[in-house]
């Protein structure tokens, strides 16, 4: 089993903003695999379904950012779920839109919600997969909590596709494939 977090900010006012493509991310998978995200519970809006015959839980933190990792603890400990089986989606504002980057550890990088998430499990060993969001051409909570150019948005929606595929890789055909895979990949 795995679990796949989307990181973001619940409300409105936060929706298709950069720090909310983890939720962007959720959603597009849970539409392709049709998989409703509609139940809450764990902190989290959450559902249940199958991606390659693996079953899997769709998680969308509703703690706000700084706190995801009480929302992913607690579903993690319900379902007895392996960190390395734990897949979170974010924001990443040293990528380019159009750029994903997938690493199965590593530190936060400044990320408050990766932050969280690695007190929390008390470890920084869970895959997961970065989502460019462009350099900060302004303060960094105002930029992160801004919404994409209408260029922008056509990138993020296809790279959304490939965060998905890259999902699929990695529940298919391990983590070490799926950055073999799609490490590097740029749209053009």
């Amino acid at each position: 089993m795995y679990l796949i977090v989307g990181l973001g900010n619940p409300g409105k006012q936060y929706e298709h903003t950069r720090h909310n493509v983890g939720f962007d991310c959720i959603d597009f998978i849970s539409s392709r695999y049709n998989i409703p995200v509609n139940r809450t519970k764990f902190k989290g809006m959450y559902g249940e379904g199958f991606v390659e015959n693996e079953k899997v839980i769709l998680l969308k933190p509703l703690t706000y950012m700084n706190l995801s990792g009480e929302s992913v603890k607690e579903i993690m400990d319900f379902y007895k779920i392996n960190s390395e089986n734990i897949i979170v989606i974010y924001d990443d504002v040293s990528l380019d839109v159009g750029r994903i980057r997938i690493r199965n550890k590593g530190s936060a990088g400044g990320h408050n919600g990766i932050k969280n998430i690695i007190y929390n499990l008390n470890t920084d060993v869970f895959p997961r997969i970065k989502v460019g969001v462009g350099q900060p051409t302004e303060e960094l909570v105002s930029f992160v909590l801004g919404k994409f150019s209408k260029d922008e948005r056509e990138n993020l929606n296809k790279i959304i596709q490939i965060s998905s595929d890259a999902v699929e890789a990695i529940v298919k055909d391990g983590i070490n494939e799926a950055m073999n895979r799609y490490n590097g990949f740029i749209l053009g």
